[in-house]
């Protein structure tokens, strides 16, 4: 299935946990120290570095780009190490992240209440998956580094669903 950003619940309740899904568009890179910060100004009613309703999250901290490419490595890190920050993104408009490994039985429940999907990217292959990177701009927190949050333009990056809206587990099937 092909899908492009901005992810709209619309384009959301046809997909199915186990579907393989090529994503174009805009997707924000975080970890855990870009959670930190932006769950910070959630809290503080500040403003945010870019619109999270309809947004996707890609777990990743890319390595140093090397001269003449786009981004470096940028395969995914363990979803999981997020699922403390997910509520107050998923109470903003949210709707998709990706990651990979399994999430906890609560962040499931939010997903499916929250109607968004998570993705995973195949670990391991970080070198491959810079390719469908066609644009890689920083957005926020540059002293983070390779956790800054960084806006890519993506096309048809591949993933597989892995917990759709209605609660099904890639893991459980």
């Amino acid at each position: 299935m092909i899908l492009s950003t901005p992810l709209t619940k619309e384009k959301l309740i046809n997909l199915k946990a186990g579907d393989l899904v090529y994503l174009s568009g805009t997707i924000y890179t975080m970890r855990d120290q870009a959670h930190k910060k932006i769950i910070a100004l959630i809290n503080k009613n500040q403003p945010l570095p870019f619109d999270i309703e309809n947004s996707v999250i890609y777990y990743v901290g890319p390595t140093p780009t090397k001269p003449g490419e786009i981004i470096g490595s940028c395969g995914p890190t363990s979803s999981y190490r997020m699922d403390s920050f997910i509520e107050p993104l998923l109470q903003l408009g949210l709707s998709a992240t990706i990651g990979k490994g399994e999430r906890s039985l609560k962040v499931i429940e939010l997903l499916k209440k929250h109607k968004t999907v998570h993705f995973s990217a195949v670990g391991g292959v970080a070198a491959y998956l810079n390719q469908f990177v066609i644009d890689s701009e920083l957005v926020a927190f540059k002293e983070l580094q390779s956790e800054s949050i960084k806006k890519l333009i993506v096309k048809n990056f591949p993933l597989f669903v892995t917990y759709d809206i209605y609660g099904n587990d890639i893991f459980k099937k």
